[in-house]
């Protein structure tokens, strides 16, 4: 078959997810999916909606189906899906008896090998089931954590099938061009699409790339180590708090920075004395281009870092200094345009001791802090992530970030914040 494009509404909203369907149709999606979410959200009238909405194409119920294959497929068909979707995780049983009632009510099945350990062989048996299709499906929470559908495993299932195969997870301009060469039938894009500020756009540059064009496509791009930098500069502290469920924010310290700017790296830590600044200066020179340097003062009300220091730091390409305590010559900080975040400011600095340590394990603002964590900084406070989940929290960042720029475009069209979450509607029942 001719590789289709076929758009995943994973929304909660069914009116929105209509709107954003009209858009990516007029781009040149051919298939509509209902996400599982939206059918969690809306049931079967999503379907229904859609039917009605587009006659003429072809609609996936994302049911993801697990038990009872035959009536939820009876279900779905008969709300007016042409596509149902069956997990391969799920009992032989299953998956015939949702074959079945797929004959008798004029629905196809896809298989969606998501947590299939070998899809290959699942892939073979589905189709011996009666499967019409089958899906390479690298789900969203697995996204987050940098990975994507392979293109060799998709080309070893398709070569290892006869039914069509799609793939889905991810999707951006580039990898649909290379899945629809190692021949997939379908390529599912969702968030790719959705979040789009110009869905319609998103569509087509999509549709493009599956011709085999080159196309220019960041969104949803997924990141992976070496690049979380670029990922953490993309949005504020505000989308990491959302993205990261709160955890992570310090408290109590005072950001001076300049407006727009942000402050993020890599921490070195420093845990010192009540005014005592020798270790936070002589972690300078122990610092790495791009570390921020995070000081345990114990919330001193004594200065341990100043002007001179920031200078120093600038100088070998610290990125910002964070201070449990106080810090002082804010003015010369300002104009040298270096990010501190401190909780307080005073006139008086201590003497250089030496107390203390570099590269332990310390607390600032009732946050642990490691050497090697990520530290985000910006006006509206401070974040740090552990390092070990900061692939995984940068990418849900962004995603934070791209639905909120669809949010906004929503609002600019002249839609209001309660109407495009239908905030009235997902009350909690009293």
């Amino acid at each position: 078959m001719t590789p289709v494009l076929q758009v995943a509404l994973d929304l909660m909203q069914l009116n929105r997810a209509t709107a954003i369907a009209r858009e990516a149709v007029e781009g040149g999606a051919e298939w509509i999916e209902v996400g599982t979410p939206l059918m969690k959200s809306e049931g079967a009238e999503a379907i229904r909606a859609m039917r009605r909405e587009f006659p003429g194409l072809k609609i996936v119920a994302d049911t993801k189906t697990m038990d009872t294959g035959a009536f939820e497929v009876e279900i779905a068909a008969k709300a007016g899906a042409d596509v149902v979707t069956v997990l391969g995780l799920a009992d032989d049983s299953t998956i015939s008896e949702a074959v079945s009632a797929g004959r008798k009510y004029g629905a196809e099945v896809m298989i969606d090998l998501i947590n299939v350990k070998d899809k290959v062989k699942r892939a073979k048996e589905v189709e011996s089931l009666g499967a019409s299709y089958v899906c390479l499906h690298m789900g969203v929470d697995a996204q987050m954590k940098g990975r994507a559908a392979p293109v060799d495993l998709l080309r070893e299932i398709v070569n290892g099938t006869s039914v069509p195969v799609a793939v889905a997870g991810g999707v951006t301009a580039d990898a649909a061009r290379a899945y629809v060469e190692a021949g997939a039938s379908v390529v599912v894009v969702g968030g790719g699409i959705v979040k789009a500020a110009n869905v319609k756009e998103a569509a087509a540059a999509i549709k493009k790339a599956m011709s085999g064009a080159e196309v220019c496509s960041s969104l949803s791009k997924k990141y992976g180590e070496d690049e979380l930098f670029e990922a953490f500069l993309r949005a504020s502290t505000c989308n990491i708090s959302d993205a990261f469920h709160k955890r992570g924010v310090v408290m109590g310290l005072h950001p001076f920075i300049g407006r727009g700017k942000r402050m993020v790296g890599r921490a070195l830590t420093v845990q010192t004395a009540n005014g005592d600044w020798a270790k936070p200066v002589e972690a300078i020179d122990r610092a790495k281009p791009g570390d921020v340097i995070v000081v345990d003062a114990g919330g001193s009300p004594v200065a341990v870092w100043g002007e001179l220091a920031s200078n120093s730091a600038m100088v070998v390409g610290v990125n910002g200094i964070v201070v449990d305590g106080a810090i002082r010559d804010i003015d010369g900080i300002l104009d040298l345009g270096f990010p501190a975040f401190a909780r307080s400011v005073v006139p008086c600095a201590g003497e250089p001791k030496g107390y203390g340590g570099i590269g332990m394990e310390i607390t600032v603002g009732g946050q642990v802090v490691r050497t090697g964590d990520w530290v985000v900084g910006d006006e509206n406070g401070l974040v740090v992530i552990p390092k070990e989940v900061a692939v995984e929290v940068a990418n849900r960042t962004v995603d934070v970030n791209e639905r909120e720029e669809r949010t906004r475009e929503e609002i600019r069209r002249g839609s209001t914040l309660s109407k495009v979450n239908e905030l009235c509607k997902w009350e909690p029942v009293k």
